[in-house]
């Protein structure tokens, strides 16, 4: 009997895919990560219930392995995860940029150390609650493209990606908690988390100020070049963010658009959109999935954004430059170009440069 090591999260799509491998007569062994402690990295809240929810989690995932007759161990990663994950996060945010901290922790955490430690338990392959399919060896997206994941896997090497399931990936999430009721999972209806792991529902502003010091500025109207705000540090805001800009009294339709590091300014857009649109970026630190490397395919600039159509220029050190004449809103420094071909996720490369007209976009 094949022997496969479940990442039990304590959530709803981890617990079905564990059920739905012990239904094919695999042996499952449940492995969950800590990869978090707020006491441990200096955090400092009024009210305790807000530190991340990850002791809640172990013990639903308890639950479900109690449920389904199957072992779980409990594997510390709170050290890798700081030195892999949340220290380029900060990095990133000094910078001006806006990481994906997500994705980091699926290459080094989940499909790295995790993979090893469930090698030490005798694991043939090792399965996640991700939504995403592997069909002879390609990452495919999941048939519920609402939940589709691959966005996030993208920048996972082809070898980590060597004997791992998606269990769910066939599935609708409606069809995922369906079958977690049938058969009585304690956490059949519990809330799918949102947001970054470390921060959860917390506000970000107030989480990031435990680790970076607040820098104000002013905030100034791309077009008119006047002052109009203060804001509370760079890193708190991102390309395209229309929510919690700051200004105060102002109650047109606002959208950051810059970020200028050197003089610590702001720039927002105020009704006209136009200074969020770009037609090219440069990419770089390039992650291929896929054996394919085409020259006309669409790409995904973030989570929720659509699919554009785009070409391909490949040039040295692992960069491309990626050309999408149809322009696109908000592409932002630091974030993903994840590229497809129909159903296939090719792979990755994050965003160095933004261009619009083939000039560098100068409040980027």
């Amino acid at each position: 009997m094949e022997t496969v090591v479940v990442g039990m999260s304590g959530g709803v799509d981890s617990a079905v895919a564990a059920y739905l491998l012990k239904k094919e007569g695999y042996n499952v062994i449940g492995l969950f990560m800590r990869n978090w402690d707020s006491t441990v990295n200096g955090e400092d809240f009024e009210n305790p219930d807000n530190i991340c929810p990850q002791e809640k989690d172990y013990n639903d995932a308890k639950k479900v392995c109690e449920t389904l007759a199957i072992p779980l161990h409990r594997v510390d990663f709170i050290k890798e995860y700081w030195d892999y994950v949340f220290k380029y996060f900060l990095e990133e945010l000094k910078k001006g940029r806006t990481p994906n901290p997500d994705m980091l922790c699926n290459k080094y955490i989940k499909f790295d150390l995790f993979k090893k430690e469930a090698k030490k338990l005798g694991a043939d392959y090792i399965a996640t609650g991700h939504y995403a399919r592997i069909v002879k060896n390609r990452l495919l997206r999941a048939v519920d493209l609402n939940k589709d994941q691959t966005y996030f896997l993208a920048d996972v090497t082809v070898d980590e990606l060597k004997d791992v399931m998606f269990p769910i990936g066939n599935l609708t999430k409606p069809e995922v908690r369906k079958i977690a009721e049938e058969q009585h999972l304690a956490v059949a209806t519990k809330k799918d988390s949102t947001g970054i792991c470390f921060i959860g529902e917390r506000n970000f502003q107030k989480f990031i100020q435990n680790y970076l010091k607040e820098n104000k500025g002013p905030i100034i109207d791309i077009k008119t070049k006047e002052v109009i705000g203060e804001h509370h540090g760079l890193m708190n805001y991102t390309i395209g963010q229309r929510k919690n800009v700051g200004i105060s009294g102002n109650t047109e339709r606002h959208f950051v658009c810059g970020k200028d590091l050197e003089k610590n300014i702001l720039y927002v857009t105020i009704g006209d959109e136009e200074y969020l649109y770009s037609d090219a970026c440069l990419i770089d630190n390039v992650n291929f999935i896929s054996s394919t490397h085409p020259t006309f395919c669409t790409a995904k600039f973030r989570y929720r954004g659509e699919d554009i159509p785009v070409t391909l220029e490949y040039l040295e050190n692992n960069e491309i430059l990626v050309k999408y004449p149809s322009k696109a809103k908000a592409v932002t420094p630091g974030q993903a170009c994840v590229l497809y071909l129909g159903e296939e996720c090719l792979g990755c490369g994050f965003i160095k440069t933004v261009y619009k007209n083939a000039e560098k976009l100068w409040y980027l």
